[in-house]
């Protein structure tokens, strides 16, 4: 395998892939409405030369090359976030302006920018004659910003494939990434008594009975347990609802939705079991109730999921480390960088679920993401797709 035919063949298709995200960009996709990027993403794997093309039943696009027996994905959700305020943004969020070496609009760094790579380290592959004992799949997967993981939980529960290894090319500034913390949504609820609000000791308060408790989780997260690597557990009180008979009565229904980010050795069941023990605390009758996931894909179908999203993160001498790492330091002369996620990724599934070795690359910088200067330089591009054509041939080894 010759590294610098690799590297140079990543030149030439600079300017496709530019054009190629360019294009991604400038289509809106919003989680559940990715049907018209999926169907342009396949049409420039079939210019590209893909063996075979699928789209699955959730909507999932997957890319094969190749026919060995190592299964290799490479996954690039291809949904984005909305826009928010538009004032915000210096260009058009969907012209995929293209300045200085650098592209801009939404979805360029989270994560359309490692879609446009994988699939032209597939070309790469294909014309470099790179094929060997593995199969390549480039997954263009889709809802991942409404429900981490769903995409994949689909794609291996419904034995669509079943990867030996996976590529996450979620933005990493091009390091090498081993894992994030996980994360759960839940909702703490409170039951009163309405009444008039002119004589409100005649009912019983679901606010007042809700605010030890909200006390209790702003403590709380102070003193959750910290990673030396993936950093601190955190709870938030993100929202807060309501119900009342009206605007003059005491409230008999209060409900608060809690953000859980769960660093290493925190689980479901210990971050529920810390709600209980603040219920128990403060005396307070109260419901816990873990939030499920049931929206409809583009496709029609509704794969309901538990809003569970597991920490995942491999040791730095794990062997899929260690080839993303080897990958990375023959292919660019110089020392990798080996880090985490601050977000959470489609790794909660396939690490974090299912136990598939994965390991993160991928071209821009998270800071941009979900931002309105949101970004991706086109060096980025380059090195992203030379890593994707290589890493299969140095995993197999």
């Amino acid at each position: 395998m010759d590294l610098k035919q690799i590297m140079n063949a990543a030149k030439e298709y600079k300017p496709d892939m530019v054009q190629f995200l360019r294009d991604m960009i400038a289509i809106p996709s919003t989680s559940q409405n990715e049907k018209t990027v999926i169907l342009r993403i396949k049409e420039e794997m079939e210019k590209c030369g893909f063996d075979e093309i699928i789209i699955d039943g959730f909507g999932n696009i997957l890319g094969r090359i190749g026919s060995g027996s190592k299964i290799i994905a490479m996954d690039a959700h291809v949904d984005t976030v909305d826009v928010g305020n538009i004032d915000l943004w210096d260009c058009d969020p969907f012209e995929g302006k293209y300045e200085d070496g650098i592209i801009y609009g939404r979805g360029a760094s989270d994560q359309e920018a490692g879609m446009a790579a994988m699939v032209y380290a597939g070309r790469i592959i294909k014309e470099l004659g790179l094929e060997d004992d593995y199969t390549l799949y480039v997954v263009g997967s889709c809802m991942e910003e409404d429900c981490d993981g769903l995409c994949w939980q689909y794609i291996l529960k419904e034995n669509v494939i079943k990867p030996d290894v996976v590529v996450i090319t979620e933005p990493t500034n091009l390091g090498i990434y081993r894992g994030h913390r996980g994360r759960m949504e839940m909702r703490v609820k409170t039951v009163g008594l309405s009444c008039h609000a002119s004589a409100p000791e005649r009912g019983v308060n679901a606010i007042y009975k809700m605010m030890p408790v909200i006390s209790e989780i702003e403590k709380l997260n102070e003193r959750l347990k910290d990673d030396a690597f993936l950093g601190k557990g955190t709870i938030a009180v993100t929202q807060i609802f309501f119900k009342s008979p009206s605007q003059n009565a005491v409230a008999d229904e209060c409900v608060i939705q809690i953000d859980r980010r769960l660093t290493a050795g925190e689980t479901k069941e210990s971050a529920v079991a810390e709600l209980e023990e603040i219920l128990k605390m403060t005396g307070t009758e109260a419901d816990i109730e873990v939030l499920q996931y049931a929206e409809k894909a583009y496709t029609g179908l509704i794969y309901p999921t538990e809003k569970y999203y597991p920490t995942w993160v491999y040791p730095e001498d794990a062997e899929v480390v260690q080839k993303a790492r080897e990958t990375y330091e023959q292919l660019f002369e110089e020392p990798a960088r080996i880090d985490k996620w601050t977000f959470s990724t489609n790794g909660i599934a396939t690490a974090g679920m299912f136990d598939i070795p994965t390991v993160g690359f991928g071209p821009a910088n998270e800071i941009y993401a979900h931002s309105p200067s949101d970004q991706c330089p086109d060096e980025h591009l380059i090195k992203a797709a030379a890593f994707y054509a290589a890493f299969p041939k140095f995993f197999i080894k």
